[in-house]
């Protein structure tokens, strides 16, 4: 996470909002800016590297790199490939993955998949974002939602050990514009005209937004575990994409689940799109939310409109 912190009363000093707004309609009270010369590449290099440190491997044993971010640094080339410059993974193919929230559990899916097929043998997977360099700062709509952040997971086939059981994807690109970003690609290209408009930040219906999130999470949660087998009872811990509590509480009501269960940090961290699952992740990792052997589910959603689901055995 970068260092400094923004916290709702910095936020009723730029727009007409209070604390008291933000954190009855959202439950977040200050989440993290990166600094004006900190970006997604370095975010996810520090995040990589904490990775392979934890899970004891060498950089140039990673075989590929998967990194989900809808703020990469550049166009290209990729971001990953960035990221593997700077970590030392000389063997390693890279790409990146546009998935918005989504794009961490679409990266794991990925190189699972990569790893059954025993194409490769391990995978980096890294979900980064800098929200802060495409958030409209004049909308209090928005601006009060997101923060900046990295997490990754260094996923390896080891015997005997379960991992990922299952998961479970889902887009429907015909909401699209119910969360999303309509400036800065070939269809309306960098203007002064765009700029003006500010068609290069972030757009969202949050009516419509709120309604679909419940809806794809509740849907791809119930996938995941029917796929896996399991049900809600079997889960040590369930950790949701970092949105709005008010969507994380709808989730835990409709499934029955007490929300003590669920893995909440937004609070601290608000929305930090691809990172906020790997992020809460970790977190319940260090503050023993599961142990070896238990059942762990996530689930996200995100612009595009796109959702996931992953049932993992720690």
């Amino acid at each position: 996470m970068p260092e400094r912190i923004l916290t709702n009363a910095d936020l009723e000093k730029l727009v007409d909002t209070s604390d008291e707004w933000i954190v009855s309609r959202t439950g977040i009270r200050e989440r993290r800016m990166a600094a004006k010369d900190e970006f997604t590449s370095d975010l996810a290099t520090n995040a990589a590297k904490r990775a392979i440190e934890q899970a004891g491997i060498e950089p140039e044993e990673i075989d590929l790199i998967i990194l989900a971010t809808v703020t990469p640094d550049m166009f290209f080339p990729s971001t990953a490939c960035l990221v593997q410059q700077r970590i030392g993974a000389k063997r390693a193919a890279c790409f990146d993955v546009s998935a918005a929230c989504s794009g961490f559990l679409y990266g794991i899916e990925i190189a699972q998949q990569f790893i059954t097929s025993s194409t490769y043998n391990t995978v980096l997977v890294i979900g980064a974002d800098k929200l802060s360099s495409i958030v409209d700062w004049t909308d209090r709509n928005t601006c009060v939602l997101f923060g900046d952040g990295a997490g990754a997971a260094i996923l390896r086939n080891r015997a005997g050990s379960h991992g990922v059981v299952y998961t479970y994807m889902g887009s429907d690109g015909s909401l699209g514009e119910v969360l999303y970003m309509p400036g800065g690609g070939c269809r309306c290209p960098p203007s002064p005209e765009m700029l003006e408009q500010k068609l290069n930040t972030i757009k969202m219906s949050g009516k419509e937004t709120f309604k679909y999130a419940v809806t794809a999470l509740l849907t791809a949660a119930h996938a995941a575990l029917e796929g896996a087998g399991l049900k809600p009872d079997d889960l040590a811990c369930i950790i949701p994409h970092q949105a709005n509590l008010r969507i994380i509480e709808a989730v835990a009501s409709r499934m029955g689940v007490p929300i003590e269960r669920f893995m909440v940090n937004l609070d601290r961290f608000g929305n930090t799109s691809a990172a906020a699952v790997a992020i809460a992740l970790d977190e319940a990792n260090r503050t023993e939310r599961m142990k070896l052997g238990d059942y762990v589910l996530l689930i996200v959603f995100g612009g595009g409109l796109t959702w996931a689901s992953s049932v993992v055995q720690w």
